[in-house]
């Protein structure tokens, strides 16, 4: 292929997808071909018919966009109750610990909404609400708090002021 050149348009970004549906909406209106659409707005004639066809169904509302992917499978009503339900901790909902873990998470979402949720994804839905991973802090069974303060108030104070001058060496 000499002395021809394939000239390749970067890709739209989503706002200016949007401002050019907006576009061939107007230009719709005013009743231009497929053809005379995509001119003026530089998109193809194949796609501007295919925007002509969902705006003459569904109007102005056929072209807004969508967020990329599936819908979610919970509604947001279902997620505030989800949350509301993990801020009053595992204790309430019958688990023997203190511990949300992603497997209890997932059961809780399937007794409160009948959603099944693989364990694994149910950290998608905790960073989705800016929850985060949380590691307990170990104590021991064995921990006296009233021997712990003592020492702290008694013995520290001893220890840290180092030896008497008065007494042998």
């Amino acid at each position: 292929m000499t002395g021809s050149k394939l000239s390749m348009k970067p890709a739209l970004t989503r706002k200016q997808l949007a401002q050019c549906r907006q576009q061939a909406a107007t230009l719709f209106e005013q009743g231009l071909s497929n053809a005379e659409v995509g001119r003026r707005i530089g998109i193809s004639r194949q796609t501007v018919s295919g925007w002509r066809q969902r705006f003459q169904v569904q109007g102005e509302a056929g072209l807004q966009l969508h967020p990329p992917g599936p819908d979610p499978r919970l509604s947001q009503q279902q997620q505030e109750q989800l949350v509301a339900s993990l801020l009053q901790g595992p204790l309430a909902f019958g688990y023997d610990t203190q511990l949300w873990t992603l497997e209890r998470i997932a059961d809780l979402i399937a007794k409160q909404t009948g959603i099944t949720y693989h364990p694994g994804h149910v950290w998608r839905l905790m960073r989705q609400w800016d929850w985060t991973c949380q590691k307990p802090e170990g104590v021991a069974k064995e921990r006296n708090e009233a021997a712990i303060d003592h020492w702290l108030e008694v013995e520290w104070p001893r220890i840290k002021k180092g030896p008497s001058s008065e007494g042998p060496l």
